[in-house]
């Protein structure tokens, strides 16, 4: 699994930052996902969070329990076991999208943008599946990859200054999902009924880095249906058992 030279850096008094090359890929994501999950199932004293992005993991640690020797020391226990151990798989989870309309005002400009039809541009967008590299901008929003080559659109020249959560947008090469309502400058084409961020929940986050997720094509009609269904306080639990959203072990 090793490929790259792997980099260490501060991130103030109780940050360090392990980085790994300088590409944007799944083999270099799936390093980041190595370490965060050695980090999450070994851990120790003054440890005491874990953040995976695209090629980094940043690691936040006391420096009055764990000093920054001994912590990469440990770090580089893990690193030698890279090539041996096994990687535990992302889920796979099936997110319900309305296309189109006042749901997704971006579509059309898409499709023209692209040469397609807005058809077309729902059957590639909710065919490919998408890689999470990490969660940013707002709390809970997924960064993807995996977006069709044919569907890569610049982003908006002026962000609108607010929108809805829930909405699929694309931006250059990547899809995703806004979490909650805010400014924006993707290009929005549908939107998910699903909060991708709920603080009333357990695990507020509904998606995490490694995840693989695939979009599904809703009418109208089951979106609102869909919408009705959804409640702040625990709105996953009856998708998941009635398979509006589906989980399962990646095989």
């Amino acid at each position: 699994m090793s490929e790259g030279p792997i980099r260490y850096l501060l991130a103030g008094d109780r940050g360090l930052v392990v980085e790994f090359g300088d590409r944007i890929d799944p083999l270099t994501h799936r390093r980041v996902l190595f370490l965060f999950q050695q980090i999450t199932r070994n851990p120790i004293p003054g440890l005491q969070e874990a953040i995976p992005t695209y090629r980094s993991l940043l690691i936040l640690y006391d420096p009055l329990v764990l000093s920054l020797n001994d912590l990469r020391a440990r770090v580089d226990r893990w690193l030698e076991q890279e090539d041996q151990a096994e990687l535990q798989p992302g889920r796979r989870v099936q997110i319900p999208v309305c296309y189109g309309g006042e749901l997704g005002p971006d579509l059309e400009f898409v499709a023209n943008f692209n040469g397609l039809s807005p058809e077309e541009v729902i059957q590639l967008h909710s065919s490919a599946e998408y890689l999470v590299y990490m969660l940013g901008f707002t709390p809970g929003f997924p960064m993807m990859g995996g977006l069709p080559e044919k569907l890569h659109t610049p982003r908006l020249p002026d962000p609108r200054l607010k929108v809805p959560g829930g909405s699929v947008g694309i931006g250059g090469q990547q899809t995703g999902i806004y979490s909650v309502e805010g400014p924006g400058g993707w290009r929005i084409i549908g939107r998910t009924p699903l909060r991708l961020f709920d603080p009333a929940r357990p695990d507020p986050f509904l998606l995490q880095a490694g995840d693989l997720v695939q979009f599904q094509p809703v009418s109208r009609q089951e979106y609102e249906a869909l919408c009705e269904r959804v409640e702040p306080e625990a709105q996953q639990a009856p998708l998941l058992q009635e398979g509006a959203l589906a989980k399962e072990p990646q095989p």
